[in-house]
């Protein structure tokens, strides 16, 4: 089965970026789906973005849209998030998934990302 590791994540200052990645043991090529969600403490998991197979077909939620990119790369079996001018409510575990449609049945473990000053 393809395994997914995040790496990228870190303490930094608001308005700060990250460049987050997620990196597969297998090819990503057969998901139509790379995605990030994201878990604060005392939360549930929420979707942040993700990535179809074209370049044009990305999604967002309302709450980063603007302020972070995703991006896939089939030919490195990877995706990543780029984020930008990130606040102290971004805080949370990321995590990088892997699916069809809306049916994700890949997971990473996360990478922690703080934001604080």
């Amino acid at each position: 089965q393809v395994q997914l590791v995040e790496s990228g994540g870190g303490l930094v200052q608001p308005g700060d970026s990250l460049r987050l990645s997620c990196q597969a043991s297998g090819r990503t090529d057969s998901f139509s789906n790379l995605a990030w969600f994201r878990q604060a403490p005392g939360k549930e998991r929420e979707f942040v973005a993700r990535a179809g197979r074209s370049a044009r077909d990305t999604g967002y939620s309302g709450l980063v849209k603007g302020r972070f990119t995703v991006s896939r790369d089939d030919s490195h079996n990877a995706v990543y998030l780029q984020m930008n001018n990130l606040k102290p409510e971004d805080t949370a575990v990321y995590v990088c998934a892997a699916g069809s449609g809306a049916r994700y049945t890949r997971w990473g473990q996360g990478t922690q990302v703080t934001v604080s000053s």
